[in-house]
């Protein structure tokens, strides 16, 4: 199992990094004419583009594309992927070099050199999609290219979190010559340089992953072909499961699942492995909504909210109650949504609103995804619906759509309140914090918040050693407290079910709580 404090990488570590030997160019002794492990989940992305994603789009990206770090299978420092070696050269944390590797290919066969990275940041912030990954470019001043191979990036401010930042599938590598400069890439093909190449794609059905012959990096490949198979139900991918229809399970089990798999595992013939994550559920709410941007509505929902109810009732206990949006295990978590609201509370809630002069039903309408967090989210709101109307206080309408929508929609500003939930770009308190603050977000609703941008997140990122920043993420947190215009739910648990023939399931989740799908492979063929 994964230790939740091993997320928490040294600078030592991360301001200078080298190619580690054994970890290597690409080497694999998979068959060529084994069948494909076939992998279903519900995490179906929303775009093919990395100049577009910040959501669970990166699930297929880490498969086929190269960023220019990475990590090694059961690690949790970043290692050099596209890169030979990567640190920061002057003293400040404000200029981050790396130099590729040679003979670097496309899946295309096309040379990828400095300048194609720098094309790909670029873009990122050329195109700067709402949404999109470019917030977690906010610190990146220039790219600068020295000769065929060396990249220099120059940083507005220090930022420790910068070499994070880069393991993301966000911040692949894409061939120029297939991406346009100003404009996402559009149809179903992939240009890249990963472990895999996409050899067909069926959105929302299906992905061929096959293996990338020109590949050079970190990622020791140990089959030769993956199938992706995506459901929109839970109860339907498990039924592949045991049916044998699919091998693999990843993302989107539900509750009564994992626990029907885990008593019944040696009679089904399936194994399951569990991770303590740090993947985090929340509410977030649109202050564009004459509802939702009133904070005394907001805080007399936070006082509402049985947390414990939903991880027991709903969540069978695969969840824990959460109460702050930097999850249990890294620097800087506290339990603020308890100390300041305590036990839930009718009384006190209403009280809330008279202050604020409100003495009448609030109507409010939660929306949620129906394919995206698994089985669960329809009862889980239910029950969100029934807390909030057992008060007395509210009005509460349910509203849904499949994950593609939903996404263009919480991008545009059009739900009031919406369930979102959040698996680490990297695991650093910051990438609980920065990506919900600022004009521009991940959310796609402003959440202007000086004091955390321009302040306690600055100060954070000019401190080398991560262990170190706990006040600062502390003060940030009780800011989100205060504003309650984001609610914390739960922290998640990561489970891999698979059937008994398959191999590596232990080591097959990275940091970021992706599947590193090369690592999966047949027990009858090793």
């Amino acid at each position: 199992m994964f230790n939740r404090n091993r997320y928490l990488p040294p600078l030592a570590v991360i301001a200078s990094i080298s190619m580690v030997t054994g970890c290597g160019v690409f080497s694999s002794d998979a068959s060529d004419d084994a069948d494909p492990i076939v992998v279903g989940t519900t995490s179906t992305p929303s775009t093919l583009d990395p100049a577009a994603a910040w959501d669970s789009s990166w699930e297929l990206m880490r498969n086929v594309f190269q960023p220019l770090l990475g990590y090694s299978p059961g690690g949790s420092d970043p290692e050099p992927d596209a890169a030979e070696s990567c640190e920061f050269t002057d003293s400040s944390s404000k200029v981050y070099s790396c130099t590729l590797r040679e003979g670097l290919k496309f899946s295309n066969g096309h040379a990828l050199d400095a300048k194609a990275v720098k094309y790909s940041f670029d873009r990122i912030k050329k195109i700067n999609v709402n949404g999109g990954p470019a917030g977690l470019l906010t610190t990146l001043s220039r790219v600068q290219v020295k000769g065929d191979r060396e990249v220099v990036f120059h940083l507005s401010q220090p930022d420790a979190t910068f070499p994070l930042v880069l393991t993301t599938p966000a911040m692949s590598i894409v061939d120029p010559a297939d991406y346009p400069a100003d404009k996402l890439r559009e149809g179903t093909e992939i240009t890249g340089s990963g472990p895999y190449d996409l050899a067909s794609y069926d959105e929302g059905k299906t992905a061929e992953l096959v293996g990338n012959e020109n590949y050079k990096g970190l990622a020791d490949r140990k089959n030769s072909a993956i199938t992706i198979e995506y459901f929109q139900q839970s109860d339907e991918m498990v039924n592949a499961l045991k049916n044998k229809d699919i091998s693999v399970i990843y993302r989107g089990l539900g509750a009564s699942d994992i626990v029907d798999i885990q008593t019944n595992h040696d009679e089904n013939g399936l194994q399951i492995v569990e991770n303590p994550t740090t993947e985090i559920s929340y509410l977030v709410f649109n202050p564009k909504d004459p509802w939702a941007k009133n904070p005394a509505v907001r805080k007399a929902v936070a006082q509402v909210l049985d947390r414990p109810a939903l991880a027991h009732n709903i969540y069978k206990d695969t969840v824990e109650p959460l109460y702050s949006m930097i999850p249990s295990g890294l620097v800087g978590h506290t339990t603020g949504f308890f100390d300041d609201y305590g036990n839930p509370s009718a009384t006190k809630a209403k009280s809330i609103l008279t202050e604020a002069g409100i003495n009448e039903t609030v109507p409010l309408t939660l929306w949620y995804t129906t394919d995206r967090y698994g089985s669960q989210t329809k009862p889980a709101f239910e029950e969100l619906k029934r807390q909030l109307e057992a008060s007395g206080l509210f009005e509460v309408k349910l509203k849904s759509r499949p994950w593609k929508t939903y996404s263009e929609g919480y991008r545009k500003g059009e739900y009031p309140v919406f369930g979102r939930g959040w698996n680490p770009d990297f695991n650093d308190a910051d990438n609980f914090i920065a990506p919900f603050v600022g004009e521009q977000n991940a959310l796609g609703t402003p959440y202007k918040s000086p004091e955390i941008t321009d302040k306690l997140l600055p100060e954070s990122r000019a401190e080398s050693d991560r262990g170190a920043v706990t006040e600062e993420f502390e003060e940030a947190q009780q800011i989100l407290v205060d504003d309650a215009r984001l609610i914390p739910l739960w922290q998640g648990k990561s489970y891999t079910a698979a059937n008994e023939e398959i191999a590596g399931l232990e080591n097959v989740i990275d940091p970021a709580t992706m599947m590193i799908m090369w690592n999966l492979s047949w027990k009858t063929s090793w």
